[in-house]
């Protein structure tokens, strides 16, 4: 609250206090409304990023639905697929023989796949990519030694991607040639052929479906990230509007203690010029008799005429 001694002050000092204290009350006022404005355009910005990480996680959330459904066709296909299979007893050493063999054919592919990580094709593209700039792009010895390290590797995995490749034609080859094995039992071979295609449709459209929910999550994550960043920056503005209220508020109240002089002093000036009038009236009248409205008015109100 302020110091000075309101009392010793001239009407002039009054009013340009209270215009100081105006000016003042103004420009918080208008410093609050921008701060008022920013947030609403971070609060505008919020709830964009908002709704697209939303839509984003809802499309996540379809996503796994459809990824549970496709495991639970698959898993529905396994198990016809085991039931059958536990009907062949009279062909078990010999499906035992194939389903063996087209296991130990799986492991092996499985391994050169794990050692591959891609297909023939991709990885062909890729090591035809170092290739082409370790002939003929003009990069530093360090980036030629990196690029023919890579070579190698992409090498080995080539490598490995075609034994794979090899191991899984085989395995089809196995699958074809033990369709005579199930002749004996009518149409059991077909029919586990048809579970295990249907399986891997269900089994490949879960796993795409999940590569399809690991992007989404992603781009929802980055939208969050940058919710949280905009909310650090909103942060800082919104501690702003407390001090600006408050300061705010104590201007008014300060200014309310000029003001209050200020109408002291008029109603003394309002007071006296009213004083004034009353003299002149009460002459006007005892002079002459004489007296106007307002001179009634005033004569009345100072007890000098009664009705």
């Amino acid at each position: 609250m302020t110091t000075t001694d309101v009392s010793t002050m001239s009407e002039k000092d009054l009013k340009n206090t209270i215009n100081d204290y105006r000016t003042k009350i103004t420009q918080n006022e208008r410093t609050l409304k921008g701060v008022f404005r920013d947030l609403k355009l971070h609060r505008t910005n919020i709830d964009e990023l908002k709704e697209k990480r939303d839509k984003l996680n809802a499309q996540v959330k379809e996503l796994a639905t459809k990824a549970r459904e496709e495991k639970k066709l698959r898993d529905i296909a396994n198990e016809k697929i085991s039931e059958i299979k536990g009907t062949r007893d009279e062909i078990r050493s010999e499906k035992d023989k194939v389903t063996g063999s087209i296991t130990e054919l799986k492991t092996k592919r499985d391994e050169y796949n794990k050692q591959s990580r891609g297909s023939v094709e991709s990885l062909s593209k890729a090591y035809a990519a170092e290739l082409d700039k370790f002939l003929n792009a003009d990069i530093p010895l360090k980036h030629e030694i990196d690029i023919f390290e890579k070579l190698s590797d992409l090498g080995e995995r080539i490598g490995a991607a075609s034994q794979a490749d090899e191991l899984h034609s085989k395995i089809v080859e196995t699958y074809r040639s033990s369709e005579s094995i199930y002749k004996a039992d009518g149409t059991v071979g077909k029919d586990v052929k048809g579970l295990a295609e249907e399986s891997q449709k269900h089994h490949l459209s879960m796993l795409a479906s999940y590569k399809k929910i690991d992007g989404l999550r992603k781009e929802a994550d980055l939208y969050h990230a940058q919710i949280k960043e905009t909310y650090d920056v909103v942060s800082p503005i919104r501690e702003k509007i407390d001090p600006l209220k408050t300061k705010i508020s104590e201007l008014r109240d300060e200014l309310s203690i000029y003001l209050d002089k200020l109408n002291e002093i008029q109603l003394e000036h309002d007071e006296k010029k009213l004083d004034e009038k009353h003299i002149v009236a009460k002459e006007k009248f005892e002079k002459t008799g004489r007296m106007s409205l307002e001179d009634l008015r005033l004569l009345m109100e100072k007890g000098d005429l009664k009705l």
